[in-house]
């Protein structure tokens, strides 16, 4: 992600923040999602995630298994573009309590799942 141009950046919060606005506005605030179940399952795939952080780069074809596993949670909300992806590991960095819970999985995990994001974005979306 630090080799993305802040302009870039900025355009990716922007995108998410108005993707999730429309979303939210046109759902009744994602009433249609199980959101017990998506928890559960983000914390199933950041325990595979983690053991991945230490020594694997973001492209190996296992931990991009695991960032489309990812991406498709997401959709569950709604279809994320490109920059609202990204704009979500953006968030998860940003935010100081998604920081601490992505975190809680191994103290690298926002940094790494950050690039993965963006390696993801930029390969399939």
């Amino acid at each position: 992600m630090n080799n993305l141009s802040k302009e870039y950046l900025v355009k990716c919060i922007n995108a998410l923040n108005e993707e999730q606005s429309l979303s939210l506005s046109k759902t009744d605030n994602w009433a249609h999602v199980n959101r017990e179940l998506v928890h559960q399952d983000w914390d199933v795939l950041y325990k595979k995630l983690a053991r991945y952080v230490d020594d694997t780069p973001v492209e190996h074809e296992a931990v991009q298994t695991l960032m489309k596993e990812h991406f498709e949670i997401a959709c569950r909300f709604y279809i994320p573009s490109k920059e609202a992806y990204i704009g979500m590991a953006i968030f998860y960095k940003e935010n100081e309590d998604m920081e601490k819970f992505h975190n809680s999985y191994h103290p690298e995990m926002v940094n790494y799942l950050g690039d993965a994001i963006v390696y993801y974005a930029g390969n399939h979306l």
